[in-house]
């Protein structure tokens, strides 16, 4: 547990640690069965519903199951990685394998080397030299990508263009990954092309793309560069229904600091102590994501450009 916490704190989070809640699991099984009935009930129901209406439902289904995959990559329902792996591994959002998703998340998690390029696999900042060699396209396109809009528009398409140029060079490497994920994707494609009335190129396109760009509303701006890792990472107080999205992961630095306290108690915990929590964050505090959406929809939020990389 780590080590900044006091005895009281410690206390407090082994006593939820051990709750029925937290050995059981039964929230984040209930979800997994919840989102895996919700996404077979909308394909079979879209011939009622109709693409469009289904398109509506399936795209915040998507992004919320990339947030369930999220809490299994991190041990939960369950401490197997096999299991975990096994229930996770379903491709409703496509484009990136479980296996490769876990690994590079976890990496992430090594906060000394938080937002640093390079390093961070989920940094969203270039160093110097690579600033130096960006065209003044690119640099305009980096620019854009630190407005909520531009975010919302660019980031699916240019994260997906870059992995797969980085797994097309790691090929000899990462290829039983990617044949195993593209053999589970084709079933799945397969079965909404027999089953549903979205047609396989919609659900490519106007589904899982749509989803991914939905979620990086979350990770738009979660850490930002700053000397102590501690404070690089955000505390925004979002309402219910970005919070539920994104399974309470908007209290980024509780997840980043506990990161196997399940998703339902991140709340509690962070309530129980909030001013400390403001206080270690060095007030890197967000007020909602309607705050970044009214403040930054046009208005970069920070520089590209990393200050001390």
């Amino acid at each position: 547990m780590a080590n900044y916490l006091d005895l009281n704190q410690r206390q407090e989070i082994q006593a939820l640690a051990h709750s029925f809640t937290a050995r059981t699991e039964w929230p984040t099984w209930l979800l997994l069965c919840g989102v895996y009935a919700a996404w077979f009930a909308v394909m079979f129901a879209s011939h009622w519903l109709g693409v469009w209406l289904s398109t509506l439902v399936l795209i915040p289904l998507v992004t919320l199951w990339l947030s369930l995959q999220h809490e299994l990559l991190h041990g939960h329902p369950t401490r197997s990685i096999r299991v975990n792996k096994l229930l996770g591994y379903a491709p409703f959002a496509v484009w990136y394998p479980y296996t490769l998703y876990r690994d590079s998340h976890l990496l992430h998690h090594r906060d000394e080397d938080l937002t640093l390029p390079g390093i961070d696999p989920e940094s969203r900042y270039l160093n110097q030299q690579q600033w130096a060699n960006s065209t003044p396209v690119q640099r305009s396109v980096h620019w854009l990508t630190k407005t909520v809009l531009g975010r919302l528009l660019l980031s699916a398409p240019l994260a997906i263009s870059r992995l797969l140029c980085d797994q097309w060079q790691r090929l000899p490497e990462v290829g039983p990954m990617w044949l195993a994920h593209g053999a589970v994707t084709l079933l799945m494609l397969g079965f909404i092309a027999r089953y549903s009335a979205v047609p396989v190129w919609h659900y490519l396109l106007l589904v899982s793309v749509p989803a991914l760009s939905l979620a990086s509303i979350r990770s738009y701006y979660e850490h930002r560069p700053h000397p102590r890792p501690e404070q690089r990472t955000v505390l925004n107080e979002a309402s219910w229904p970005w919070a539920w999205l994104f399974l309470n992961n908007n209290l980024h630095l509780v997840h980043h600091d506990l990161p196997m306290l399940p998703w339902y108690l991140l709340p509690r915990v962070y309530r129980a102590r909030r001013e400390q929590w403001l206080a270690r964050s060095g007030g890197f505090l967000v007020q909602g994501y309607g705050q970044l959406i009214s403040r930054h929809a046009l208005k970069a939020i920070d520089s590209p450009r990393h200050p001390f990389a």
